[in-house]
């Protein structure tokens, strides 16, 4: 068990596997997680190199400062994420003020509101389980986590991670988000790092005006992934990389 190196020792909030985890594995606990209410993270380390496995291995993990995903509304939350992230300081000039909003165009600093939900064929657990091999077979040193949680987006509050802590330590509201993710786009979380989170998504957006729409909520969500992603740094182009695309992941710096 991990313990958490906060507190007393008293909280073990995941159970992580001594070696590296495997897809099978992965897959067969994914399928018992009705039965045995443990949710399976792939769990990666900000160093492979370094034998702590932060924060796993180091217990750097605090599901005591969190609160609940249920006292949390998503569309609130999202709004006021992007009103911070769009917001122009005093002290910016108006070329850096134009530059800023240019990112979020053709929305600047006006909220858009929620994506629609979109429906799909495909197998959100299916395709779950195809992610999860892929990821492994990329970085084969991830191990194996253990939550009881009802969920991929509940572990995350469950198990202490405080990977968006630079913009906020409580992870129940990236819970809230991403718990709306997996009812309206088929989501799943599948693997998480120090401060990376990785998803499948059966029903990703299909369309330019959809797309734009999704890439605002992961802008409130995970600002980092368009100010510190690809060239070049904007909502639109962020908006055509996961037009139809299977697959989410965020950094927070």
């Amino acid at each position: 068990m991990v313990t958490s190196n906060e507190g007393d020792g008293d909280a073990q909030p995941l159970w992580l596997s001594d070696g590296p985890a495997t897809a099978e594995l992965w897959t067969r606990m994914h399928a018992e997680h009705t039965r045995s209410g443990l949710w399976p993270l792939l769990l990666d380390s900000l160093d492979p190199n370094d034998g702590a496995f932060r924060p796993w291995g180091s217990g750097e993990v605090f599901p005591e400062q969190m609160s609940s995903p249920a006292s949390h509304d998503p569309a609130s939350l999202l709004g006021q994420w992007w009103a911070t992230h769009t917001s122009v300081d005093e002290d910016d000039d108006m070329l850096d003020a134009d530059r800023r909003l240019a990112v979020t165009a053709p929305f600047g600093q006006s909220w858009p509101g929620l994506a629609p939900s979109r429906q799909t064929a495909t197998n959100p657990d299916q395709l779950a389980a195809e992610f999860a091999q892929a990821f492994l077979a990329d970085r084969p040193q991830t191990r194996l986590g253990l939550v009881a949680a009802a969920s991929g987006s509940e572990a995350l509050t469950a198990g202490g991670w405080g990977g968006p802590c630079n913009y906020d330590n409580d992870t129940a509201k990236f819970s809230a988000v991403l718990r709306d993710w997996e009812h309206w786009f088929g989501a799943r979380v599948i693997a998480v790092g120090f401060s990376t989170l990785h998803l499948s998504v059966a029903a990703p957006p299909a369309k330019e005006h959809e797309a734009l729409l999704v890439a605002a909520e992961h802008f409130a969500f995970c600002p980092d992934d368009i100010w510190q992603g690809s060239r070049p740094y904007t909502l639109a182009a962020y908006a055509k990389r996961i037009t139809g695309a299977h697959r989410w992941d965020f950094w927070w710096d």
